[in-house]
Parts: structure tokens; sequence; C-alpha cells
């Protein structure tokens, strides 16, 4: 029987993945606590309903300015202590806030400057912090290490993150604030223990320009079919359900009539479902292949939106979150990790970079078109708009699925004889695709 070690973070991984894993977990904590307060501060410091949405909005907005940026920087120096350094600056940043909260000193206009420069760095933080995984375990385990890294943020982050930070709000304002400065100080610790991992840059190849070098990870993923399409399918899904997501609150109370309880406990649902998906993971991918399960995630994503849109019944809204945590997980751990096995290590900063960029742009376009559409045409309007969207998108992508799943990456000539290395007798092969 493995322990509970064993099956969180198996021993085959090894040491630096689990310091990696330690230290996600624990600054997915601190952002979780913040998920509930930060709102709440807002809310206690004005009654704009502009203001309050731009404390939203910061979480997305450095994505859009920084994005591209910050994946070139973490292509280009040692992607650890970047990770350290903009973690550190994220904790003197909240750390100067607490300050001023005990102080009675805090504006709203503060609080909104204070999440700009957090999300800033957070930014460069993720883009970094990213790449590490593939540096660390071999392609063979990506899957279960995005799996685990994904429990991580479902456990910290959207189950014992946010009642911990509403708590703690209700006790002093400050109080959840300085809980996330020493939980994101502890993760720069922990990240440090890490062995020193080089800097993704081939011997002799001169420091490109910041522009030169997003411009080259742009080319790279405009002629690699696979991982393009990749991209362009999580920019369209995410415009599909950011739709209807952007007023599901307003769907869950007033179509649903579900009251305020009823709407967080949906988010409550859809994480259960997705903790047992990431711990399940390891058993899908051993029996089922990528492609299906992403065809089945994809389809499955379609339906929930048709059910959303038909149903009036709150037991049937619980039952659809519940399922969506589920596949939309399994969905969230194959895509990162088909993407990490086709990107050139060097590549991996700016790739991602453009991932998200492309997530959060998807957010910002289909939260404004579900607003509209449930200001014109009533709340479900967005969930039938959802429907057909990624219905059309799904039937358009269907056979470039199996090529995404399937494909190779490119190999350079050290790549090249690092793996015909390890696939000699006695090495220990490092499959590359599952």
């Amino acid at each position: 029987m493995p322990s509970l070690g064993e099956l969180i973070a198996p021993r085959r991984l090894g040491a630096d993945f689990r310091w990696l894993l330690a230290s996600s977990w624990t600054s997915n904590l601190g952002d979780g606590i913040a998920l509930a307060a930060s709102p709440l501060l807002i809310a206690s410091l004005t009654s704009s309903p502009v203001l309050v949405a731009a404390g939203a909005m910061m979480q997305f907005l450095p994505w859009l300015l920084f994005g591209l940026l910050a994946g070139a920087v973490a292509d280009h120096h040692d992607r650890r202590r970047l990770v350290m350094l903009a973690n550190g600056l994220r904790a003197v940043i909240v750390l100067i806030l607490v300050g001023f909260l005990i102080t009675g000193q805090a504006t709203v206009w503060m609080v909104l400057a204070t999440a700009f420069l957090y999300g800033t760095a957070e930014v460069f933080a993720d883009s970094a912090g990213s790449t590490l995984l593939p540096m660390l375990v071999r392609p063979a385990d990506l899957g279960i290490g995005n799996a685990r890294m994904q429990a991580g943020y479902l456990v910290a982050n959207q189950l014992a993150g946010p009642p911990l930070g509403a708590f703690l709000f209700a006790v002093g304002s400050f109080w959840p604030f300085l809980l996330q400065v020493l939980c994101v100080a502890l993760a720069v610790l922990l990240v440090s223990r890490i062995a020193r991992t080089p800097v993704p840059q081939q011997e002799g190849q001169a420091r490109s320009t910041k522009v030169h070098a997003i411009r080259e990870g742009l080319s790279w993923l405009r002629h690699n079919a696979p991982v393009r399409t990749l991209v362009i399918i999580i920019l369209v899904f995410n415009v599909t359900w950011a739709a209807p997501w952007g007023v599901l609150v307003l769907y869950a109370t007033e179509h649903l009539g579900m009251g305020p309880v009823g709407y967080g406990a949906l988010t409550t649902a859809s994480a259960i479902g997705g903790i047992i998906a990431v711990f399940s993971f390891g058993w899908l991918e051993r029996h089922v292949s990528f492609s299906t399960l992403m065809r089945v995630c994809l389809s499955l994503e379609v339906l929930m939106h048709l059910s959303f849109a038909l149903t009036t019944s709150p037991v049937v809204a619980f039952v659809i979150m519940f399922g969506f945590g589920l596949y939309a997980f399994v969905w969230g751990t194959i895509s990162t990790t088909v993407r990490q096995r086709l990107v050139p290590m060097q590549l991996q900063g700016r790739i991602a970079s453009v991932n998200m960029v492309g997530v959060f742009g998807g957010l910002v376009i289909g939260q404004f078109i579900g607003g509209l559409l449930a200001q014109l045409f009533g709340l479900t309007a967005p969930w039938w708009f959802a429907f057909a969207g990624s219905a059309v998108t799904l039937l358009l992508v269907w056979r470039s699925i199996s090529h995404i799943a399937a494909a190779k990456p490119v190999l350079d000539d050290a790549q090249a004889d690092e793996v015909a290395s390890d696939d000699e007798p006695g090495a220990g092969g490092r499959p590359l695709i599952d």
C-alpha cells in the first residue's frame, strides 16, 4: 500500500518535483485567501460597481499587457531565480498594503494599484514557473506531474483558501493579507531548494532583444500546426466559456433561484469534481488515449452549455457543475502536458505566455459578449451562444485532435543525441508521447 506522500508526489518524479509542488501548493493557498479577501476589502472601501469590477479586472489585465514579454524573459534567464524574484516582489507588495491596512490609511485606489502590481509580478512568476516542470521530470511523467499541480490549485486556491480568507477578513481586514505574505514568502523558500536550473539558451547563441525573442516564439507557433491549433482551441473555448460565466451569479440567483449560498456552492461542486479528476488522471492516462480524452472533454463542454441553457433545476445545475469539474481539469492537464511535450525547452516560456494571453483575451471577449447577450435577450442567451460556438468549433477541429495528440516534438541535434542515448539498452528509455 503506497504512502500518502507517494500517491501525491510519486518518488520517481524526484525530490526537485516535490519542492516545486510544495511551493506551488503554498503559493496557491495564498492566492486563494486573497481570492475571497480582496473583493471583500474593495467592497468595504467603496460602493461603486465599476471599482468593484475593476478589482476583478486586475487579475487578467497584466497578462494582456505583459504576458508575451514575461515569456521572453523566462526563456533567456534562470527560471528558478525568476520565480523566486517575482514571488518575493509579490510578498513585498502585499506587505506594504498590510502596513496601510493596520494604520487605517488604505484607500480603494491603493488596493487597486496593489492588485495591478501584484498581478504583474504574478505574470512573470507564472510564466517562469510553468516552464520548470518540463525541466524537472521526464516527458512521460508530465501528465501525472501536471495533474498534481492542478490538484494543488483546486485544494488550496479553490477550496481551502477562499473560506479561510473570508473568515480572517471578518476578524480583521489585514489578517488574510498578512497570511498571504507568509504563504508567498514560504513558496520562495521552497522553490529555492530546487537544484539550480540551467538557462534555456543554446551554447554560443547571442542574447536577442525581447522583441526579437517574442517574434521568434510567434514564428515557431505559426509554423507548428499541432500547437497552433491547440492554442486556437483554448482561445475559442475560453470565449464561449466566459460568456455565460460572466453572468453566472445572476443566472444562479435569479434564473435558478438559488440565492448567494447556492451560487457559492456551485463553485464548490466544480472543485470537488476537479479533485476527483486530477487524482484519477494517472489511471485515465494509462487506459485511454489522449485524443479520445480530448474529444470527450470538449464534447462534454458543448453538452454542459446546452444543459444549462435548458434547465431550471438547481439540483441539475449542481450535477452539471460537478461534471464540469471532472472533465475541465482533465482537459487542462492534457492540454498543458501536450504543449509542454511538443515545445522546445528554449521556447517553453514564450509559447506558454502566448497560450495564457489567449486564455485571458478569450475571457475578456467572452465576458463582454455574455453581458451584452444577457442584457438584450435574457440570462439563458449566453448559454445558447456558448453551446453553438463550442459545437461549431468542435466540429471544425475534430479531425485535428488526433494530429495534436499524436504529434512528436521537433528535436535539435543535442536533444536527438540525448534521446538516442536514453534509448540504449539499460538507459531506461524516455518516451516523448505516451
